[in-house]
């Protein structure tokens, strides 16, 4: 009888032993899955290798100029008390421009209308007293009219000649007198070489000064709103009576871009 309690106490203390190791083994896998993620994030790289090693800088070329091409409004205003008087008579004064213009040395591909207007003015005029009050009378209607063209000269030399000629043709009506150049891409050409060297200087400067060299280009992008801005000159007109329009000077015109180029540090 002592044997058989005791075995049966055996068997129990084997079991409760069974329960608690499989209990433990449950606790040891949910302890490792909790504490997975800790572990990973405890083992990332912190040392910044990821971040790239990179230099910018900004470089900017301008290039200068004398201009090659001057431009001009020229044209005619006139008045008539009907619309058909006020555009005969400006058309027939835009007509003798034109021929002046191209006697002068203008090319008629240089010649383009630029501007047509026609307009009325009204001006009430007012009756006499009539007992004691006054009455609105007939409506006095002025036309106007403004023909104006667009011209290039391209022979700088003539300027004061071409305006001198179109004022004696009849012209009235004369503005942005500007100095230009006429193919500009080839200066910005220029200037984007120069803006290259530029950010290549300040890149290995900076190099220089951090103990590191300038690898190779990263990128390389114009900055918006400062992509080939000319600077123009304007001409002062100054004449007297219906000639002697002049001196034009055409002085220098720049063409100015910025370049942001980003390069590798090694």
């Amino acid at each position: 009888m002592f044997t058989s309690r005791l075995g049966r106490t055996i068997s129990s203390v084997l079991l409760v032993a069974a329960v608690v190791a499989v209990a433990l083994s449950g606790w040891s896998v949910f302890a490792q899955t909790r504490t997975t993620p800790a572990a990973q994030s405890a083992q990332a790289p912190t040392d910044g290798a990821s971040m790239p090693r990179t230099i910018t800088v900004v470089g900017r070329g301008t290039v200068s100029i004398t201009p090659d091409i001057a431009t001009a409004q020229i044209g005619v205003e006139t008045t008539g008390q009907n619309v058909r008087d006020a555009i005969d008579d400006a058309s027939d004064t835009m007509a003798e421009i034109l021929e002046a213009l191209t006697e002068a040395g203008v090319a008629e591909r240089d010649i383009q209308t630029a501007g047509f207007n026609v307009w009325a003015d009204r001006n009430p005029q007012p009756m006499p007293m009539v007992e004691g009050s006054r009455t609105p009378g007939a409506e006095q209607i002025t036309y106007r009219v403004n023909n104006n063209v667009r011209v290039i000269i391209r022979d700088l030399e003539t300027v004061g000649a071409v305006i001198d000629a179109a004022v004696e043709a009849g012209a009235n009506s004369i503005y942005g007198v500007n100095f230009g150049i006429d193919e500009p891409e080839a200066l910005a050409s220029e200037a984007r070489e120069e803006a290259i060297a530029d950010a290549l200087a300040k890149a290995e400067e900076l190099a220089a000064l951090n103990g590191v060299q300038v690898g190779e280009v990263v990128s390389v992008s114009e900055i918006v709103g400062q992509s080939a801005v000319y600077g123009m000159e304007r001409a002062a007109l100054m004449a007297d009576g219906l000639g002697g329009a002049g001196p034009f000077t055409p002085g220098e015109q720049e063409v100015s871009l910025q370049l942001q180029v980003v390069y590798a540090i090694r």
